[in-house]
């Protein structure tokens, strides 16, 4: 928490005079002699590794570049992988563990490791053979980090796992000649990263929900977006790894939308996801709090996909879903189901009210999901807490649609997506 203004300027009075004295004393202490200088080591550029198969291992060298003027007598060297990969072999100098997500970064597989031998200036080096790794079957959009220093990196507390040694021999150093100037040039930083893209797929299906009341009755309709697998999906970085269109059902109103959902009218919503990646098995829920105006019958509101592109994505069928809310007769004062369906809008539309009248398009998830229901609890069934859309990390909704409507159509007309910052409000709100 920041001092208060009139703390600070009390601080600033009440030390002047010591700070005075302090800068008197200094000029009268001899100069310290210049310390030892700091090392300055560079991780080598990667090249990105793609097409690898899902199971199958591959390998990549690494090097390292002493570019101070003083030999370093022992390094740590570091990789790091994202959870589609993992060390295919391990070395006995290497402990390995697993780091928990935070902010926007998923859990890394880390292998740290102590190299025992000096450094010289100036000298070009690379591990003795390319370092291993292995695609695991959830591979797809993973990445490598390289970081190279002289103090043993700290594996941090909040969850990582503890380190276990490895079994094989020592990853070991050896020298490949005099540095060019090209080798200092690729070697700009202590640190590299290179993407691993794996030849994989991904399902992201959709289920939506089926309620029943009377008008003046509020039901929970609730509707799930789920990966299928096989594949994690990492998406944009800070962005939602896919965004939920929401169309709600005619005679029905929204009394409390889910917090990852912002209103692009009042009959539709845009979910995001809590993180910018999916683990397998993973995704979303989103419940629905909704008040039955008027007796129309069945009628339904659709459900479906927009935001990142998915290629990656070969099942068409359960894309879209739907929303059915029995409201009981219709005594001819409105639409029945029937006249609901004959619009053909499409769901991913960002057309108003009249667009959510899309229950006729062919769904695989109709009638199907009714899991969830009224006693949802409405949070992610991902592990992360800062729900997103198309965009960046965003607001968390609001019972009233007004601003949300203004502020969501925005962000439509700027042809991006919508961010939620679930976790970073929860955060000042904890503070």
């Amino acid at each position: 928490m920041r001092i208060a203004p009139s703390r600070s300027r009390t601080l600033r009075g009440g030390t002047a005079v010591v700070a005075a004295a302090a800068l008197v004393a200094l000029g009268a202490v001899p100069a310290l002699a210049a310390g030892p200088e700091e090392p300055d080591l560079g991780v080598g550029t990667i090249a990105p590794v793609g097409g690898v198969q899902p199971g199958s291992s591959f390998s990549t060298p690494l090097t390292f570049l002493n570019k101070g003027t003083a030999e370093v007598p022992e390094v740590w060297v570091t990789y790091a992988v994202s959870p589609g990969l993992k060390a295919d072999e391990t070395y006995k100098n290497c402990a390995y563990y697993t780091t928990p997500s935070y902010d926007e970064m998923p859990e890394r597989n880390v292998a740290s490791c102590r190299i025992e031998q000096p450094l010289k200036p100036g000298v070009l080096y690379g591990t003795a053979k390319p370092v291993s790794l292995k695609a695991l079957d959830s591979a797809f959009r993973d990445d490598l980090r390289v970081t190279v220093g002289v103090e043993e990196p700290d594996p941090g507390d909040g969850g990582s796992t503890e380190p276990v040694p490895g079994t094989g021999d020592p990853l070991t150093l050896v020298e490949k000649g005099p540095a060019a100037d090209a080798d200092r040039t690729n070697h700009p930083e202590p640190a590299a990263e290179a993407d691993v893209t794996a030849a994989n797929t991904a399902d992201f299906a959709l289920t939506g929900d089926e309620r029943k009341g009377k008008p003046g009755e509020k039901v929970t309709a609730t509707v799930k977006f789920t990966n299928k697998g096989p594949a994690r999906v990492q998406g944009t970085r800070d962005e939602s790894v896919t965004t939920v269109d929401v169309r709600i059902p005619k005679g029905t109103s929204v009394v409390k939308p889910h917090g990852f959902c912002d209103a692009v009218t009042k009959t539709h919503y845009r979910c995001g996801t809590s993180q910018s990646w999916v683990d397998v098995n993973g995704g979303e829920s989103y419940p629905f709090v909704l008040r039955i105006d008027k007796a129309v019958g069945r009628t339904t509101g659709e459900v479906s996909f927009t935001g990142q592109e998915r290629p990656f994505d070969r099942n068409a069928e359960n894309d879209t879903a739907q929303i059915v809310i029995d409201t009981g007769k219709d005594e001819g004062t409105a639409g029945s189901s029937g006249s609901n369906g004959s619009t053909g809008s499409t769901g991913g539309s960002s057309s108003t009210g009249g667009s959510d009248t899309t229950g006729s398009t062919g769904s695989t998830g109709g009638t199907t999901g009714s899991s969830g229901g009224s006693s949802s609890t409405g949070g992610p069934t991902t592990g992360g807490a800062t729900p997103q859309t198309g965009g960046n990390l965003a607001a968390t909704g609001s019972d009233s649609t007004g601003p949300l409507i203004g502020m969501a159509a925005a962000a439509v007309a700027a042809g991006g997506g919508i961010v939620w910052a679930v976790r970073r409000r929860t955060a000042v709100q904890g503070g």
